[in-house]
């Protein structure tokens, strides 16, 4: 049996105050192809941590864009 690992997506992004989290997990919480996400607003990078079903990052950009943020896919 192939056992099926969850990828880790990390992204640069704005998401600075508790309401942009809030905001933020409003559309994440919505995907049902994320796990779990958390975003560091203590880093100068505001770094966005998803654990997701897919690998996919464009389809986390595009959601988070949408919601007037930025975010960009760390490498």
């Amino acid at each position: 049996m192939t056992e099926i690992l969850d990828n880790i997506l990390i992204f640069k992004t704005n998401i600075r105050t508790l309401l942009d989290k809030e905001n933020v997990g409003r559309v994440l919480d919505g995907l049902a192809f994320i796990e779990e996400w958390s975003v560091d607003s203590e880093d100068v990078d505001c770094v966005l941590r998803v654990v997701s079903k897919d690998t996919d990052p464009k389809k986390v950009i595009n959601n988070i864009t949408k919601a007037g943020y930025e975010c960009y896919e760390l490498d």
